[in-house]
């Protein structure tokens, strides 16, 4: 831990539901929801209009559907819009430090410390004001919340705590008081079945944490995870910033308190290992071929199995179902302390591969609203027809059209596609259904947001 806050962190704010909503002005202060648009789809980000109905990340997007009111846009992923907007973004962090550690593709640390800064509260509390205005200015209205602390640990719990657009900077001296109201949940490395374990024994936050001893964390989580939560409940992090880190894989993993024998049991760890693991790798742009089980027996015996796969994944439901019939071959009669789901052979999205799901149809007619709130009601044409397969469609995806513009999918089935033809220096625009093999209608790259 530093003597000084200087280490930064930033989080943008429901990253890929803002550049949404920056480059579609139709749906500014509106529900949405960007994940998996069919019926096994899983959300990836929420916007906060969404989150005050219920949604949020990594929830099944049918769950969601059934929670936010009529007028949500549920979209398939831009990531190449997404990654266009980081890397404005990481840029201007590195204006501030040679020293930056992309977590994601919309998080970051920053050691101000390599930097020229005063490193007092007053002098990082202006520089990070300043910086989330320079982000906002540069992306088009995206926000970040920052988080400013004597270590990383403690700069990225402030990130989280006055979400969104929020700044929190940790006083040296002050991080005990910061850290011991929280729940055990603020804490990295807690997830929900380490909360239960510890709200079993009444341990709720940091601080009920804290009194632990060293041996009863360990007893309870195992010992390498109740040595880092013993030493992040006082504090002590001395985690340094490394820049240009390249992930080899992504996993998750969790140590039971009791070996496990009940089948379904194991098969829900199975199901929220693999949640994580395939979150991590939406958030940070990667997929991976290879998924790799780990288990610990009950005689501490560990062994992993492996398959390779002729594609790349990041689906939470495609890692569960390949890491469920590889513990199928694992003998498990005498129980298991330990299980592990992790991806490897990592690699950035493919255009057009982020969320891929089957599309959900669109009704006979599309109801929306125009500028002035005015119901518009736009006939669809007639079927086409019988002719070659017409393109997929997905919602949310760019498009242009040489009469009417640029503009973004709204839904598509049926032959049909219902495109609002706007962008995000436009006004909200109307909504047009045509017919999905339409030669005028084509793919167009994410729109520019810094140009009129």
């Amino acid at each position: 831990m530093r003597r000084e806050p200087s280490i930064l962190h930033l989080d943008l704010d429901a990253f890929f539901a803002a550049v949404e909503q920056r480059d579609k002005p139709s749906l500014r202060g509106r529900p949405v929801v960007v994940g998996g648009t069919g019926g096994r789809g899983v959300v990836a980000t929420a916007s906060y209009e969404a989150r005050a109905f219920g949604a949020r990340s990594a929830m099944p997007t049918a769950e969601a559907r059934r929670l936010c009111p009529p007028g949500t846009a549920f979209l398939g992923g831009r990531f190449a819009a997404y990654r266009r907007t980081s890397d404005v973004v990481m840029a201007l962090l590195r204006e501030l430090s040679p020293l930056v550690e992309p977590v994601s593709i919309d998080e970051a640390y920053v050691d101000l410390a390599a930097g020229d800064h005063d490193l007092s509260v007053a002098g990082v509390t202006a520089l990070a004001t300043d910086l989330k205005a320079r982000i906002a200015v540069a992306t088009g209205g995206v926000t970040g919340s920052v988080g400013i602390g004597t270590s990383k640990s403690l700069a990225k719990i402030g990130s989280e705590l006055r979400k969104p657009d929020g700044l929190t900077v940790v006083p040296p001296g002050q991080e005990l008081d910061v850290l011991h109201p929280l729940p055990v949940r603020s804490l990295g490395g807690v997830g929900p079945a380490t909360a239960e374990r510890l709200a079993q024994i009444s341990v709720k936050t940091i601080g009920d944490l804290h009194r632990l001893s060293l041996v009863d964390l360990t007893s309870l989580v195992g010992q390498a995870h109740g040595a880092g939560l013993y030493r992040l409940a006082r504090a002590d992090d001395d985690r340094p910033v490394i820049t240009d880190r390249e992930a080899k894989s992504v996993s998750a993993e969790e140590t039971f308190a009791r070996d496990l024998t009940d089948p379904a049991r194991l098969a829900a760890e199975v199901d929220a290992l693999a949640q994580r693991v395939g979150s991590r790798l939406q958030r940070s742009g990667t997929s991976g071929r290879t998924v790799t089980l780990k288990v610990r027996r009950y005689d501490f015996s560990t062994l992993t199995r492996s398959q390779t796969l002729p594609h790349a994944v990041d689906d939470p439901r495609q890692i569960a179902e390949i890491a469920h019939r590889l513990l199928a071959a694992v003998d498990r009669s005498g129980g298991l302390r330990l299980l592990g789901v992790g991806v490897s052979g990592l690699s950035p999205y493919a255009q057009g591969d982020l969320f891929a799901e089957a599309l959900a149809p669109v009704e006979d007619a599309v109801v929306d609203e125009d500028p002035t709130g005015e119901p518009v009601v736009e006939p669809v044409p007639a079927d086409p027809a019988p002719g070659p397969a017409v393109v997929a469609w997905y919602p949310g995806q760019d498009v242009v059209h040489p009469e009417h513009g640029a503009g973004w999918v709204w839904g598509s089935g049926l032959n049909r596609v219902t495109v609002r033809f706007e962008g995000p220096r436009t006004a909200p625009g109307r909504v047009r259904t045509l017919a999905a093999d339409d030669p005028d209608l084509q793919p167009a790259d994410p729109p520019d947001w810094t140009t009129p």
